[in-house]
C-alpha cells in the first residue's frame, strides 16, 4: 500500500508531491519542489524523507545528481534503438538501457533524415536523442547524434567545377553544404567518392570545411550504388589476416561416422543466380502401414560447424557481420568464399558434410515425428525454382525429366499434404511484392521488375519453416538453450491505428476479440474486390511487428507457431550456426557442438545479429534505391501511373507500378490550398475543400529529379484528389489538430517543425 504524508507536519501530501513533479515535465530538483510546494525549513526538512519513500515505491527514480523523475518519465537524453516504423513510415524507438521503462517514441519529423549530413537512419541504429513529452502522451525524440560512427564523418562526391571545389554528401537529405579543406581536393578526382570529416569551423555561416580521410573511387563507377550503401551503413566488406589464413587452411570434413545420405537424391533448388547452396530436399511417401498415404521428407543442410568452431577467427567474423548481404550487382558474404561458396556450399555430384532432419507427416501435413542426424551427401542436382517449375508444369529440360518422377513430383506430394495443413494454420497472408534490379556486367541497369513466386518458392519455403520447428522443438526437448526467431502480435496501438483507419472506409475491427493471424487474412480477403485492397494491404503489414532473435521464446505471430529457429541457412546467418551448434550438442553428434560459453552469451548474441540484420536490410534497400534512381534517371520528365504507399506530416511516398520505385511528392507541391496529415485517416486532405489524397489511391505522376547518387526521385502528381466534404472550422475528419505542413527545399522534409507551425503553401495549378 502506497504510503501518504501528514500536510500537517510535511506541508504536502504524497499526491501533491508527485503533481508538483509532474508539473516539471516528469522530473524536478529538491529545490524546485521545496518551491513549487512553498515549503518552510521546518517542512523541507521532511521533503528527502519523502523523496526516498517515494523512491523505493517505485513511484520515482533519481535523475542525475539533485534531479528526480516519476517512473514513467524518460530522461531529457538517452540512448535509444529505431525498432520500427508506425503506420505512416515515420520511426519508432525504445531505450537501451536495460530495465528502462516501455514507452512509446517517435522521432520527430525528418529527425532520422541525416541532419547533420551522415547517413540516415535505419532499423537497428542507434542514436543519442533529446526526448519530451508529445501531445498523445507518448515521445518525441531529436537526433543529438548517431551512434556506431563518428557524428562528423561524411560519404561525399568531390566536385570540381570552375568555382571552388565542393563536397556533396550521398545522404539525399543531408542539409549541410561541405568545401574541402585547402589543398585537400587534390586527393581526388572530379566526381570521386571520398569519406570525409568536418573540421572545427571557426566561423560561422557558409559550408562547412571537411577532411578528406579517405578516397574510394568514382561516383559514375559500376557498382558505386551498393558501395555507398555499405559505407553508408557499416557493413564490413573485408575479411581479416586471421579469418583469411583460417579459411584457406582448413582441410576438407570427412564422413567419419556420420550417416551415409549419397544414395538418396537430394536436390538443391535455388535463384537462378545463386552462388552458395546450403539446402537440399527429398521426400518419398511413407512406406509405414499406419501411415498410409503420408510422407517422408528429409531437409539437409550445409554442415558450417564441421568448419567454423566457437571462439575462432572465423566465428568472431561471422558473429561480426551476423548475415550475408545481398546487393543488387554483389553478395558481402559472412563467411569467406573458400567456405561459403565451396567447402560449406551443397554442390552438384560432390560429397559434402550435413546435418538434416527427417521428418514424417500424414495425409494431411500434420508432422508424427522427426529425428536429426549429422549426415553425409551428395546433391543429385543443382536445380532453380524456374527450371522445377517448368517441369512440373508439364515441360522438363534434359537435366529435369529423368528427375521428374522419381524426385520431383514426390516432393510435389509431400508439399501438397503440407500446405492441407499450412492452409488450417493459417499464417499471416500478406501480398507483398519484392522488387528485383537487374545489373548487367557493366554495372548498368537492365531492368527492374517485380520477382515471381512459384508452388517451387512455396513448396521450398515450407520445407523449410518445417525443419526450423523441429530444430526448436528438439532442443527445447533437450533443455539447451537457443536463439529463437520471435515475431510478436501487433502492438495495442498499432491495432487502435489500424480499427481507427477502417473506421474511414466503413469496415469494422473489434478491438474485443483476440488477435490471430486468420483475423488480418479474413479481413484481406473481405478487401480483396475492392478499391481498397491495396490500401489495407499496406496498412496491415505496417500494423505488424518486426521479428527478431532472442533467446526467450514469444513465438511467431506471423507464421502462427509457437516455436521457431532459424536453422536452414547457416551459410549466411549466424543465427542458424548456433543452433547447429545447439543440435550437435543435443544429439551428440560430435565436440564442435554448442559450448557453455556460448550459451551464456546468447542473449548478448542474439541482440548483435538482431542489429546486423537490421543494418544489412537498410543497406540492401539503399541499394535497391540508388540503382532504381540509376534507371529512372532515363525517364526525367516522363509519367507513370503508381500508387500512394506512405502519407506523412511532409509529402506523399508514391510506388510506382512498372519498376516498384518510390519517390516522394512534396507536400508544398499538392495544390494550391494547405494539406494536413490526417494519421486516423492515412490520408493528406484539403483544409479548405477537404479534397484528399489518401493511402493506396491509384496516381500518375510526373518524375521531376532522380538523383542516382543519393537514390532519391522527386515527384509531381498529375492525379487530381478525391473529392471530399470541406471540413467544419478548418478541421479535419481525424484527430483534431491534425498534422499540416509543408515540404522543405527540394522536397527535402524539415519545414513543417513536427506539423504544429504551417508553411505558407505556394499557389499553383492543381494537377
Amino acid at each position: 500500500m502506497s504510503t501518504d504524508f501528514d500536510p500537517k507536519e510535511t506541508g504536502f501530501t504524497r499526491d501533491a508531491l508527485l503533481e508538483a513533479i509532474r508539473l516539471g515535465q516528469g522530473r524536478a530538483s529538491k529545490r524546485d519542489l521545496a518551491q513549487a510546494l512553498k515549503l518552510d525549513a521546518d517542512q523541507k526538512a521532511f521533503l528527502k524523507t519523502a523523496l526516498r519513500i517515494l523512491e523505493d515505491e517505485k513511484a520515482i527514480h533519481r535523475e542525475g545528481r539533485k534531479g528526480w523523475a516519476l517512473s514513467d518519465t524518460l530522461p531529457e537524453v538517452a540512448v535509444v534503438e529505431i525498432h520500427d516504423r508506425d503506420t505512416d513510415g515515420e520511426l519508432l524507438a525504445r531505450l537501451t538501457k536495460p530495465g528502462a521503462p516501455a514507452a512509446r517514441i517517435r522521432l520527430a519529423p525528418g529527425e532520422g533524415a541525416g541532419g547533420r549530413g551522415g547517413p540516415a537512419l535505419g532499423i537497428g541504429d542507434r542514436a543519442l536523442v533529446r526526448l519530451a513529452r508529445d501531445d498523445e502522451g507518448g515521445w518525441e525524440a531529436r537526433l543529438i547524434r548517431k551512434l556506431g560512427q563518428s557524428a562528423h564523418t561524411i560519404l561525399c562526391v568531390l566536385r570540381k567545377g570552375k568555382g571552388r571545389p565542393a563536397l556533396k554528401p550521398v545522404d539525399r537529405r543531408s542539409k549541410d553544404d561541405l568545401v574541402p579543406m585547402k589543398g585537400e581536393a587534390e586527393k581526388a578526382k572530379d566526381g570521386d567518392l571520398v569519406l570525409c570529416r568536418i573540421a572545427r569551423a571557426e566561423r560561422r555561416g557558409g559550408p562547412k570545411p571537411a577532411h578528406i580521410i579517405e578516397v574510394i573511387g568514382s561516383a559514375d563507377s559500376p557498382g558505386a550504388g551498393s558501395i555507398i550503401a555499405l559505407h553508408s551503413h557499416g557493413i564490413p566488406t573485408d575479411f581479416g589476416e586471421e579469418e583469411f589464413r583460417q579459411a584457406q587452411d582448413v582441410k576438407p570434413a570427412s564422413q567419419g561416422n556420420r550417416e551415409d545420405l549419397r544414395a538418396m537424391p537430394l536436390v538443391t533448388i535455388d535463384p537462378d543466380d545463386a552462388k552458395d547452396h546450403d539446402d537440399a530436399v527429398w521426400a518419398a511417401p511413407d512406406e509405414d502401414p499406419g501411415n498410409k498415404g503420408g510422407w517422408v521428407v528429409i531437409v539437409a543442410i550445409a554442415d558450417v560447424a564441421a568448419y567454423v568452431t566457437p571462439g575462432s577467427a572465423l566465428d568472431r567474423g561471422a558473429l561480426k557481420r551476423g548475415n550475408s548481404v545481398y546487393l543488387p550487382d554483389r553478395v558481402v558474404p559472412m563467411l569467406p568464399e573458400r567456405l561459403s561458396n565451396d567447402l560449406c556450399s551443397l554442390r552438384e555430384n560432390e560429397d559434402r558434410p550435413c546435418m538434416a532432419v527427417r521428418m514424417v507427416f500424414d495425409k494431411s501435413g500434420h508432422k508424427r515425428g522427426h529425428r536429426f542426424l549429422r549426415g553425409w551427401m551428395r546433391s543429385a542436382a543443382k536445380l532453380s525454382y524456374t527450371q522445377v517449375q517448368t517441369a512440373i508444369d508439364g515441360h522438363p529440360d534434359d537435366k529435369t525429366g529423368p528427375l521428374l518422377e522419381p524426385v520431383l513430383k514426390p516432393l510435389w506430394g509431400a508439399y501438397a499434404a503440407m500446405k492441407t495443413a499450412r492452409d488450417q494454420r493459417q499464417p499471416l497472408e500478406i501480398d507483398s511484392p519484392e522488387r528485383k534490379v537487374r545489373v548487367g556486367e557493366d554495372g548498368k541497369v537492365i531492368g527492374v521488375e517485380t520477382r515471381e513466386r512459384f508452388d517451387a518458392h512455396r513448396l521450398i519455403e515450407e520445407c523449410m519453416i518445417q525443419a526450423n520447428v523441429c530444430a526448436a522443438e528438439t532442443l527445447e526437448q533437450a533443455k539447451l538453450s537457443l536463439i529463437y526467431r520471435v515475431h510478436e502480435p501487433p502492438s495495442a496501438e498499432k491495432l487502435q491505428a489500424l480499427a481507427d483507419f477502417l473506421d474511414t472506409l466503413d469496415m469494422n475491427w473489434a478491438q474485443g476479440e483476440t488477435v490471430r493471424t486468420e483475423r488480418f487474412n479474413r479481413l484481406l480477403e473481405r478487401a480483396k474486390d475492392t478499391p481498397h485492397y491495396a490500401t489495407i494491404n499496406e496498412v496491415v503489414l505496417r500494423t505488424q511487428s518486426q521479428a527478431v532473435y532472442s533467446p526467450d521464446n514469444q513465438g511467431h505471430f506471423g507464421l502462427n507457431l509457437r516455436r521457431y529457429a532459424h536453422f536452414t541457412s547457416p551459410i549466411r546467418r549466424y543465427a542458424d550456426l548456433t543452433v547447429h551448434r545447439a543440435l550437435i550438442r543435443a544429439g551428440k553428434f560430435g565436440k564442435d557442438g554448442q559450448t557453455d560459453a556460448e550459451a551464456s552469451q546468447l542473449e548478448a548474441i542474439a541482440e548483435d545479429i538482431t542489429a546486423a540484420e537490421r543494418r544489412a536490410m537498410a543497406a540492401e534497400r539503399d541499394a535497391v534505391d540508388r540503382y532504381v534512381a540509376l534507371y529512372m534517371s532515363e525517364h526525367v520528365g516522363s509519367e507513370f501511373p503508381g500508387r500512394i504507399t506512405g502519407v506523412t506530416r511532409f509529402g506523399a511516398f508514391i510506388r510506382l507500378d512498372e519498376t516498384g520505385a518510390d519517390g516522394l511528392v512534396p507536400i508544398s507541391q499538392l495544390g494550391n490550398e494547405r494539406y494536413y496529415h490526417d494519421e486516423a485517416a492515412h490520408a493528406l486532405i484539403g483544409e479548405r475543400s477537404g479534397d484528399t489524397y489518401r493511402l493506396g489511391m491509384p496516381v500518375k505522376v510526373r518524375i521531376l529529379e532522380a538523383a542516382p547518387i543519393t537514390g532519391g526521385l522527386l515527384l509531381e502528381l498529375t492525379t487530381p484528389p478525391e473529392d471530399g466534404k470541406p471540413p467544419r472550422h478548418g478541421r479535419g475528419r481525424g484527430r483534431p489538430g491534425g498534422h499540416r505542413g509543408r515540404g522543405g527545399p527540394k522536397g527535402r522534409p524539415g519545414g513543417h517543425k513536427g506539423g504544429k507551425k504551417v508553411g505558407k503553401v505556394k499557389k499553383g495549378k492543381r494537377r
